[in-house]
Order: C-alpha cells, then sequence, then structure tokens
C-alpha cells in the first residue's frame, strides 16, 4: 500500500482525474455561470426601456452577422491549431494559432466599431436599461476575447520556441 502512494502520480487527484484538467473544466464551468448570468439578465431586461434608442434603432445587423462569423471561424481555426500542436507540427499549428488570435482582433474591431456607432446614436451606459444591459454584456465579453488574445498570442511565443506539443 504505502509502494502504491509512493509511486501516485501526485498531478492526478482523488477523483482520479488530472489536476490541470479538473481546473480547466471548473474555469470554463465559471465562465459559462458568469456569460448565462450577463445573458440572462439583457434577456430579462429586454424591451423594458423606457427611453430610446432602443436595439432596432441601432443594430446594423451585417456588422452583428460578420462579427459572429469571425468569432465562429475563430473556433475553427483554434480546433486546426490544437490538431497541428498536439501532432508536433509547430509551424501549422503556430499558424493556425496566430490566426485564431488575429480572428480575435478583427472581432475586437467589430466590437470597437459598433460601440462607437451606438454611442454616437446616443445609446451609452447611463442612457436607458438597453444600453447599460448591453454593454455590460459585450464589454465583459470584449475583455475575455482581448485575454483570450493575448494567451493565444503567448502560445504562438511558445510554440516558436519548442515549449508546447
Amino acid at each position: 500500500m504505502a509502494d502504491a502512494v509512493a509511486h501516485a502520480d501526485p498531478e492526478i487527484g482523488n477523483l482520479g482525474y488530472h489536476h490541470r484538467k479538473l481546473g480547466f473544466w471548473t474555469f470554463i464551468g465559471s465562465e459559462c455561470m458568469f456569460f448565462g448570468t450577463l445573458i440572462g439578465t439583457y434577456m430579462a431586461y429586454r424591451g423594458q426601456s423606457l427611453v430610446g434608442p432602443y436595439p432596432a434603432d441601432v443594430f446594423d445587423i451585417m456588422v452583428t452577422t460578420w462579427s459572429t462569423f469571425t468569432l465562429l471561424m475563430s473556433s475553427f481555426t483554434m480546433v486546426l491549431g490544437l490538431y497541428y500542436v498536439r501532432n508536433a507540427n509547430r509551424f501549422w499549428g503556430g499558424f493556425w494559432l496566430l490566426m485564431t488570435a488575429v480572428g480575435g482582433l478583427i472581432f475586437l474591431g467589430f466590437q470597437a466599431y459598433e460601440f462607437t456607432e451606438f454611442y454616437a446614436k446616443g445609446v451609452t451606459l447611463e442612457r436607458n436599461l438597453f444600453g447599460t444591459t448591453f454593454f455590460v454584456l459585450t464589454g465583459f465579453h470584449g475583455a475575455h476575447v482581448s485575454g483570450g488574445v493575448l494567451w493565444l498570442l503567448c502560445l504562438v511565443v511558445m510554440n516558436a520556441r519548442g515549449s508546447i506539443g
């Protein structure tokens, strides 16, 4: 028994899962709860603004469509990057991780454009309930994407140095 304990992998917890994997899934779960709460709040107060401008007055469906498409394609490029990193192909792994970061930056550009347009049309945090819930939700999402872009750039550098994979 003592011999089994002495040779146990310290990275594997009592539940049989690697500590890092369990920690990552805990993080993902907390992100789901956090953004779920923000989205739920936005949905609960949707249409409750007493004064305009209202969403129909300011949303540009083409900007929203292209920014969403960019974000979805970034998920695809991330899958490709992960595949190539796991298969020890540093060039393509780094390329696709970098393309994912570029997709995130493009999305943030769309968000900055949209924020500027909304502000020019009178939507602010203080103006009405729509502005408050919209800017809080999308602002936190933008911060989340910014953090992801920074982390991806770190991974690109680590990949180039041969530190991952």
